[in-house]
């Protein structure tokens, strides 16, 4: 298999070549000598592959280098936009398309709130931008559904409108709205908008750990790994792991079992509870219904809540989150978490570190991975979590208690649900909140999305030797 069909996109395989002639240099300490030379080394030659001319294909290029190697520190937001890259989409806004048939009744000059619609000699209707507020209400009341709403591929992502065009026709993050759940760096068809990479700080903590004995790096894995690498087989990702150099994997899912059993007495005692797994939901949820904030659940997320047992268990242990969620990257600064997570990186990062070690996982042994039970590991797709919360309730005796609860499958269901609760009026008592379509397998930092994902979860979730989360835990005692 061709390492290009290994991602959905093009852009995604762009994106690696960038983090892999990166990481590759990192291991050799040749970095910083050669930065400049890895846009010539991605596009060799003066005939350009992706845009007009070779120079700007390789300043944009350079761009994706620094973002790679961590981004614009001054901006705390894990996802940037690569304002040079971001010039090939058309101006967004309402637009009168060919299908304005001139007609007389002109009913969306009449109900434009700006006068911004005015009329040619053949009686078609023009948009005057500079007075347009872009309300939509012409489009409504169109009979021809001639005016269309030409979003940008970013903002149509952005269900929360944290994403606006700027004087110079490039794409802006409102960073007081976004939830940095990547929905607009997986859907940009020109990869102008990226989530920051610390996959030099992963590199750096390998190759400490390799060169003395003060640390151990543990590499914990998002349960969503079951869908993942799909050329190859689960066990020898995990091989594939430990030949770079990490000591143990761990599954986030057993992290994911101490949550449902903690989350559910939680639920039990407190009558009410949004759930705390998906940093961007969390997010969400504190930036806009902050009246809701009481009722998040107190736990940390399966990723935090593993690592913190290891660091408690473990001398000097350093560890790695994996994952398919972008969002994780800015959890793990925040200060209940720091302390416990080293660095988080996506699923794409991880092949680009295999690739940049030349590790073909597919000529490895099968390694092992199987610490956690079937409904920690599904925690991975939405759902999952209501499942392994009603499991929790039942093994620890907690029956009686009503539970009433729903699965939020992306933020505008989020959003939906949370403005209803928030009204009271909605009779729910569990909200479980999944930022991405499809919960984690429709993580951005996937390789691959795409409905067999669900399946391979659930799959994999039957593989697990210990069947309920008690049996689980308990491994840890």
């Amino acid at each position: 298999m061709s390492t290009q069909r290994k991602f959905d996109t093009k852009v995604q395989y762009l994106k690696y070549k960038v983090l892999r002639e990166v990481a590759r240099l990192a291991w050799s300490d040749e970095l910083l000598d050669n930065i400049i030379d890895i846009p010539k080394t991605i596009v060799p030659g003066k005939t350009p592959t992706m845009r007009c001319c070779v120079y700007k294909e390789r300043a944009i290029l350079a761009e994706r280098v620094k973002i790679a190697m961590g981004g614009n520190k001054e901006n705390p937001n894990v996802i940037e936009v690569i304002d040079i890259a971001c010039d090939e989409c058309p101006a967004a806004g309402y637009e009168v398309t060919d299908s304005c048939r001139g007609c007389l009744a002109h009913r969306c000059e009449d109900v434009c709130p700006r006068g911004a619609i005015s009329f040619d000699h053949h009686h078609v209707a023009h948009i005057d931008k500079s007075k347009c507020v872009e309300c939509g209400r012409c489009s409504k009341v169109c009979p021809y559904s001639a005016i269309a709403n030409r979003k940008r591929p970013c903002q149509n992502a952005c269900k929360i409108k944290a994403i606006s065009i700027n004087e110079e026709n490039a794409a802006a993050i409102d960073n007081s709205k976004c939830i940095s759940c990547g929905a607009c760096v997986y859907q940009c068809p020109f990869g102008a908008i990226m989530d920051k990479s610390f996959i030099l700080n992963v590199i750096d903590l390998l190759k400490k750990g390799s060169q003395s004995n003060r640390f151990k790096v543990y590499a914990i894995v998002a349960p969503s790994i079951s869908s993942q690498f799909t050329y190859a087989k689960l066990g020898q990702v995990v091989t594939g792991l430990k030949e770079l150099g990490f000591h143990t994997v761990v599954e986030a899912a057993l992290g994911a079992d101490m949550v449902a059993q903690a989350e559910s007495k939680e639920l039990a005692e407190k009558g009410f509870l949004t759930s705390s797994c998906c940093p961007a939901f969390v997010d969400y949820i504190g930036k806009n219904y902050p009246t809701l904030l009481p009722n998040v659940s107190h736990n940390l997320s399966p990723m935090a809540t593993i690592a913190k047992y290891i660091k408690d268990t473990t001398e000097n242990a350093k560890i790695v989150f994996i994952g398919p969620c972008t969002a994780k990257k800015m959890e793990v600064q925040l200060d209940k978490v720091k302390p416990y997570v080293d660095a988080a990186m996506t699923f794409e990062e991880l092949q680009a570190l295999f690739d940049s070690r030349d590790i073909d996982i597919t000529t490895l042994e099968e390694g092992v991975l199987d610490n956690a039970s079937y409904f920690g590991r599904i925690f991975a797709r939405c759902g999952g979590l209501t499942d392994a919360v009603a499991e929790g309730l039942k093994e620890q005796g907690l029956e009686d208690f009503d539970l009433k609860a729903i699965s939020c499958d992306g933020i505008e269901e989020c959003k939906t649900v949370l403005v209803k609760k928030s009204r009271n009026l909605l009779d729910v008592n569990f909200i479980e909140g999944m930022a991405c379509i499809g919960g984690c397998i429709g993580g951005a930092g996937c390789l691959t999305h795409g409905e067999k994902s669900k399946a391979q979860v659930d799959k994999y979730g039957k593989e697990a030797m210990e069947k309920t989360i008690l049996d689980a835990v308990s491994m840890l005692k």
